[in-house]
């Protein structure tokens, strides 16, 4: 099987395996014990996020673990815009991830908040001058995706949350894509909020961790034992943290050497598409694009039917976000691109792994340009 849906969740590595199954099968203490046998296990957590603080550059107290990508959108959008005394305007785009859009739209059902969405370019990317023109004195949050999951797009992040903080205004950036890929050092970007999700890492599903910065105040989200110094109640999944602390060290380690090496695989897996398919069109921006994504539209076919046809040669990809799986609706990131509905539909998108190769993009690229002729014959 060549796999290139890693977007939607990459397989368990090794390494991980490994390091969390001493936990799950002795180290199974709840963390808030107060015994030795959840001493342990807090112990073992808090080792987990001091791992993650170094990595992000931050300090262990600023980590705070959720139940993935979603929960930690949801606590940094809700909590921090709800946690904020200066207003209610929320500044964000219509290329975000469904976890931010909805959270933003409960703000303004819920709370009478008004949402600014900044419009980008025809490539998903936001110009920093346009947020100049939007921050008032009552926004109370900023936030914008450190890449975009369907199209591969990669925001000015470090323009833009410059932008916000000389406003005084906390800017989240949503980091589930860009982390293996891009730097996370949160000095660095002058982030106020960052959102992580293991299984993107190849660390087992249903656990992330959210950064958020010094003394912010933010509401809970979720409510109970007040876990997580009072911002996300609820038993800490340990062994997950254990493992998304372990899969984000290694991808850190190789990330200066494999981003370039896949980067270069992407590019020549883009051109031959592109020369060879009739009718293929990238979407995203061409540059400023995760190393491991490539992302089309087949005009004349249908995504979910180029996928079947591409599943007959044992190639495994994705239509879009695989939060979005069997929608008949058109991918909202594409539509706010100006892409028609019945051409959005036809998106494909390919995610690489570090074990992905040229020999296997080569043959994907071949496969590509016969399934698209057999959909379109289908539909001739």
């Amino acid at each position: 099987m060549i796999y290139l849906d890693n977007a939607a969740t990459a397989p368990l590595r090794r390494e991980v395996a490994e390091a969390i199954w001493p936990i799950m099968t002795r180290g199974f203490g709840n963390p808030s014990s107060h015994h030795r046998v959840g001493e342990a296990a807090a112990a073992v957590l808090a080792s987990a996020r001091a791992r993650i603080a170094a990595v992000l550059g931050c300090r262990p107290g600023e980590i705070t673990f959720t139940g993935g990508g979603t929960e930690g959108d949801n606590l940094a959008v809700k909590g921090l815009a709800l946690g904020s005394p200066r207003g209610r305007h929320v500044i964000t785009t219509a290329l975000e991830h469904e976890a931010v859009l909805e959270s933003c739209d409960y703000l303004r059902r819920l709370h009478g908040f008004e949402i600014t969405l900044l419009p980008t370019d025809a490539a998903g990317r936001v110009d920093p001058a346009d947020l100049a023109t939007v921050l008032r004195p009552d926004s109370t949050l900023v936030a914008v995706h450190y890449a975009n999951n369907e199209i591969g797009t990669v925001q000015p992040i470090r323009e833009l949350a410059a932008m916000a903080r000389a406003a005084g205004v906390p800017f989240h950036t949503d980091a589930v894509q860009a982390a293996g890929w891009l730097p996370l050092n949160v000095a660095d970007l002058g982030v106020a909020a960052l959102t992580l999700s293991a299984h993107k890492l190849g660390a087992p599903q249903g656990v992330g961790a959210l950064f958020l910065r010094g003394r912010l105040s933010v509401e809970p989200v979720l409510h109970g034992g007040g876990q997580e110094r009072g911002k996300r109640s609820g038993t800490e999944n340990v062994a997950g943290a254990v493992g998304l602390a372990t899969a984000l060290d290694l991808a850190e380690a190789e990330r200066v050497d494999l981003a370039p090496r896949l980067s270069a695989l992407r590019d020549t897996f883009i051109a031959e598409v592109l020369a060879t398919t009739p009718g293929a069109t990238l979407t995203g921006h061409p540059v400023h694009r995760l190393p491991g994504h490539a992302s089309f539209t087949f005009a004349g076919t249908g995504g979910e039917a180029v996928l079947l046809e591409l599943e007959r040669f044992d190639i495994v990809c994705s239509s879009g976000s695989a939060c979005a799986a069997g929608s008949d609706e058109a991918s909202h990131v594409l539509t706010a691109l100006g892409i028609p509905g019945d051409l959005a539909q036809t998106a494909v998108r390919f995610t690489l792994s570090a074990g992905t190769t040229a020999a296997e993009l080569s043959e994907t690229a071949v496969r590509v340009r016969e399934a698209v002729a057999a959909v379109r014959g289908l539909a001739g």
